[in-house]
C-alpha cells in the first residue's frame, strides 16, 4: 500500500517536489496537495509579466491539470489547511475535513510584510504576491491612475514596471540609498534606476514612508520628510517573511522559518519543510533555486536514499523590468580582494568581478548576462582561475582561449 503523503502549499516548491517524487519514489506514496489559492501551481516570477499584459494568468501555470492527474496526485485547492494534528497524523482543513498522513511536507511559502504604518489597511493598498494582487492592480491601473510602490527590491521594481506598462503614473519609494541593495552594488543600482526612469517611473531613494492617507480609500502617501505623493493605489512590496504559522501552532521548532536539518526534516521526524517557509542552517531562502534543490534532496530522502542539502550560493539571474541583471556570491568584496570592472556606458552594460585567493568570489553583470552560468559555476566550485585570470572579465569565449 502507498503511504499517504500530504503537501501543504500549491506553489513552485510543491510542484517540483511532486516532479522529483515521480522520478525517485514512484508508487511509494499516495500524494495529496492542499492549496489555499484556487489555482494550479504557477510561476510567481511571471506575475509582473501578467501585470504588464505580456501574458495571461493561465500561461503562468507550471503544469497542466492532466500532468497532475498523470502523477496520481489528488489536488485539494481553494481550501486552507488550518491545523496539524501531530498526535493523530492528520491535517485539518478550514471546512473541518481531516486528511491523514504518514509523511507531511510544509511548502507554505512566505507572506508579504505589511509596513506598520498608519493607513496600510485602507482599501487601495495591495501587496504583490499572488494572482489576486495582480487582479486588484489591473482593475485600478491605467493612464488616469497614480500609483505609489513602496519598496525598491525585486518585487517592488517588478510591480512598478508592470504598472508603468499599463500607462499608470508610477512613483517608486525606497528607504535605502540604492535599488536592490541585496543584489547590486552602487554602480549597477544606478544603471537600474536610470533604466526605470527612462520608462517614466519616478524613483525616490532614501525615502521613508510615514503614512498612507485617505478617508475611505487611498488618497496619498506621506513621507517622513513631509512630502506628500497623491495616489489612487499603493503597492506594498517591502519584503516577505516565512509562513510558519501552522508549524508554530503545531509545536514544531521555529526560528525565522520552520527549522529543518540537511534532509529537510523538522523537529518531528514525520514532517518536512521546503522552500521559503524553511530555515536551514540559520538561513531562509526567498529564491526559487534553493527551493528546487531542497525538493530534490527531500525526494531522495523520502525514497530511502542518502540525501543532504548543504545550502545554496545565492544568485540572482533575472530580467528586471526588461533589463538583464545577474549577481552571485560576495559581489561587494572585502579587504584584500581584487576588484575587476568592465563597463560600456554607450551600451549601459557593466561587469564587476571579485577575486579572492586566486578564485572568483562574486560577480555582478548588468545589461548582458549570457555568461552568468559560467561565472556562477566558477563561484560555486571555488576552483583556481589560473590561466583564466587575465581574461576572466571578458567571459568564457576569450578567457578559455587565452
Amino acid at each position: 500500500m502507498s503511504e499517504p503523503l500530504v503537501i501543504i502549499g500549491n506553489g513552485m516548491a510543491a510542484a517540483r517536489l511532486v516532479e522529483e517524487l515521480g522520478r525517485q519514489a514512484l508508487g511509494r506514496y499516495a500524494v495529496l496537495v492542499v492549496g489555499a489559492e484556487p489555482h494550479l501551481a504557477y510561476n510567481r516570477v511571471l506575475l509582473s509579466s501578467v501585470l504588464a499584459g505580456e501574458m495571461t494568468g493561465a500561461e503562468t501555470e507550471l503544469k497542466p491539470r492532466s500532468w497532475w492527474e498523470a502523477q496520481g496526485v489528488t489536488l485539494v485547492y481553494g481550501r486552507r489547511a488550518v491545523a496539524i494534528d501531530r498526535d493523530h497524523h492528520e491535517v485539518v482543513l478550514e471546512d473541518g475535513a481531516r486528511l491523514p498522513y504518514a509523511k507531511l511536507v510544509l511548502a507554505t511559502g512566505s507572506d508579504p510584510i505589511r509596513l506598520p504604518k498608519p493607513g496600510m489597511d485602507l482599501p487601495g493598498v495591495v501587496a504583490f504576491r499572488d494572482h489576486g494582487d495582480v487582479d486588484a492592480m489591473l482593475s485600478a491601473a491605467g493612464p488616469a491612475t497614480r500609483a505609489v510602490v513602496i519598496g525598491g527590491g525585486l518585487l517592488g521594481i517588478e510591480a512598478a514596471w508592470g504598472l508603468a506598462a499599463t500607462g499608470t503614473r508610477v512613483t517608486l519609494v525606497h528607504l535605502m540609498d540604492r535599488l536592490m541593495e541585496r543584489q547590486l552594488d552602487a554602480e549597477a543600482a544606478s544603471l537600474l534606476k536610470a533604466a526605470l526612469e527612462t520608462r517614466g517611473i519616478t524613483v525616490l531613494l532614501g525615502a521613508d514612508t510615514a503614512a498612507v492617507e485617505g478617508e475611505s480609500c487611498v488618497e496619498a502617501v506621506r513621507l517622513t520628510d513631509g512630502r506628500v505623493l497623491p495616489c489612487d493605489i499603493v503597492v506594498s512590496a517591502v519584503g516577505i517573511r516565512p509562513n510558519g504559522t501552522l508549524a508554530r501552532e503545531a509545536g514544531l521548532a521555529i526560528g525565522r522559518g520552520v527549522i529543518v536539518d540537511d534532509r529537510m526534516t523538522t523537529s518531528d521526524a514525520a514532517i518536512h519543510a521546503i522552500g521559503e517557509c524553511a530555515e536551514h542552517r540559520g538561513t531562509c531562502y526567498g529564491l526559487v533555486e534553493p527551493a528546487y534543490a531542497q525538493a530534490a534532496t527531500l525526494a531522495r530522502h523520502l525514497a530511502g536514499r542518502p540525501a543532504a542539502y548543504e545550502g545554496t550560493v545565492l544568485a540572482t539571474n533575472l530580467k528586471v523590468s526588461g533589463v538583464p541583471v545577474f549577481s552571485a556570491g560576495d559581489f561587494l568584496g572585502a579587504a584584500g580582494d581584487e576588484i575587476v570592472i568592465w563597463r560600456d556606458p554607450g551600451l549601459a552594460t557593466y561587469r564587476k568581478l571579485v577575486l579572492r585567493d586566486g578564485a572568483l568570489a562574486g560577480a555582478i553583470l548588468f545589461g548582458e548576462t549570457a555568461d552568468a552560468p559560467w561565472y556562477l559555476d566558477l563561484i560555486r566550485s571555488g576552483r583556481p582561475l589560473d590561466r583564466l585570470r587575465d581574461a576572466v572579465i571578458f567571459g568564457p569565449a576569450l578567457a578559455e582561449a587565452a
